[in-house]
């Protein structure tokens, strides 16, 4: 036990390392994939074939197939045609092209849970489509989309760990090195579970903080 927990303490710095790459893809991949599923949102929502189905099959496309495939024709596959990234520019996108398909169903649901009442009184009030989306129908959804965005920013945060298998040092990665240099694979992996369950609960009070204040703004 004193040995186990010597080496924790140990490695730490190098663990708190890889959190540090852990928590960047994180935030990358998720400020990325808001603003590329808003855009794939509007396009699923639009009146306009051209735009509906191109970003219909791309949805389709990401969420049908794994994370870690993405990950490898990214970093893997596009060398063949010139392409060549690093790990962590290549985790980034992959992470950002990933989220963005989830978040542009939720933004998508979220628009279109928005009472049709809403759009006819904006009109009445003489409001552009425009000032309608930006001003009534966009705050409204948001409220309702916080809690699964976030749900899925924490499945995101625990998924950056796919990205150890493309050499990115994060936090999987760093406790890998370790078990390979000292061969306790118990004590690493759990060190690292552990570290993955403080963040993601930090996230999870964070959430609940976010979910009361628009809770607290619809009344």
């Amino acid at each position: 036990m004193t040995d186990a927990l010597g080496l924790i303490v140990q490695s730490l710095p190098l663990l708190l390392k890889g959190l540090g790459y852990t928590v960047a893809l994180g935030l990358f991949g998720m400020g990325m994939g808001l603003l590329l599923g808003f855009g794939l949102a509007l396009m699923r929502l639009s009146s306009l074939a051209i735009l509906r189905w191109p970003a219909s099959v791309y949805v389709s496309a990401v969420r049908g197939t794994p994370l870690l495939v993405q990950l490898f024709l990214i970093y893997y596959g596009l060398p063949q045609f010139g392409v060549e990234l690093s790990p962590l520019v290549a985790a980034g996108i992959g992470f950002a092209l990933n989220m963005a398909a989830y978040a542009c169903e939720i933004l998508r649901s979220s628009i279109a849970a928005v009472d049709r009442g809403q759009h006819e009184a904006a009109a009445v009030l003489g409001l552009s489509r425009g000032q309608t989306m930006r001003l009534i129908i966009l705050p409204q959804a948001a409220r309702t989309a916080i809690a699964p965005l976030s749900n899925s920013f924490v499945s995101m945060v625990k998924d950056t760990s796919l990205a150890a298998t493309i050499q990115v040092p994060e936090l999987f990665r760093q406790a890998q090195l370790i078990t390979a240099r000292t061969l306790d694979i118990f004590t690493m992996y759990l060190a690292s579970a552990a570290i993955y369950w403080l963040l993601c609960s930090i996230l999870a009070v964070a959430q609940e903080r976010l979910e009361q204040r628009a809770a607290w703004g619809r009344r």
